[in-house]
C-alpha cells in the first residue's frame, strides 16, 4: 500500500498557526481557566492534580504507572502529583503486596467527596471554552484530533 502524501498548504500563515496549536496554547489556556474556576471556588486543587483525581474517581488502586500513563506524564512528574496529593490528604499510596517497587493509589474519603464540586468545575471550563461552537464543529474538531492523535501515536 503507497504511503500518504504529506499534506502541503499554501497557506504562508498555516505554519505559525499550527505551531502555536503545538506549543499547547489551547490546552494551556483552558488548564488555566480551569485552575482559576476551581480556585474561585474555594478547591485547593490544580488543574495537574485534578488529571490525576479525575482517573482516580473513575476506578481506584491504579498503579503510578498507569496513571503516569494516562495522563500522558512522566514517572517523576506523576510521582510528584502523587505525593503532594497525599500531603493534602486527599489519596494514599499502598504498596502491593506482590510486588514491593509498586504503588496502588486509592482515595480518602476526602478525595472522594471533593468529586461533585471538582467536576462542577471543569463542566463550567468546558462550558465556557465551548462558547459560540456548534455540535457540527464540535464533531468535526474531534474527529480532526483524534486523527492527529492516531497518527503520531
Amino acid at each position: 500500500m503507497p504511503e500518504k502524501p504529506l499534506i502541503m498548504i499554501d497557506d504562508p500563515n498555516f505554519a505559525d498557526e499550527f505551531y502555536n496549536f503545538l506549543t499547547g496554547r489551547v490546552s494551556t489556556a483552558i488548564a488555566r481557566r480551569l485552575q482559576r474556576n476551581f480556585k474561585e471556588s474555594g478547591l485547593d486543587i490544580t488543574a495537574e492534580q485534578w488529571s490525576v483525581m479525575y482517573f482516580l474517581w473513575e476506578r481506584e488502586g491504579l498503579s503510578q504507572q498507569n496513571l503516569a500513563t494516562l495522563t500522558y506524564r512522566d514517572k517523576p512528574s506523576i510521582s510528584r502529583l502523587i505525593s503532594n496529593l497525599e500531603k493534602q490528604g486527599f489519596l494514599r499510596r499502598v504498596c502491593c503486596p506482590n510486588d514491593k517497587r509498586s504503588n496502588k493509589i486509592y482515595l480518602t474519603a476526602k478525595g472522594r467527596n471533593m468529586k461533585p464540586r471538582c467536576m462542577l468545575q471543569a463542566e463550567k471550563t468546558i462550558s465556557e471554552a465551548l462558547q459560540g461552537i456548534d455540535a457540527r464543529s464540535m464533531n468535526q474538531a474531534q474527529q480532526l484530533l483524534e486523527t492527529v492523535f492516531l497518527n503520531i501515536k
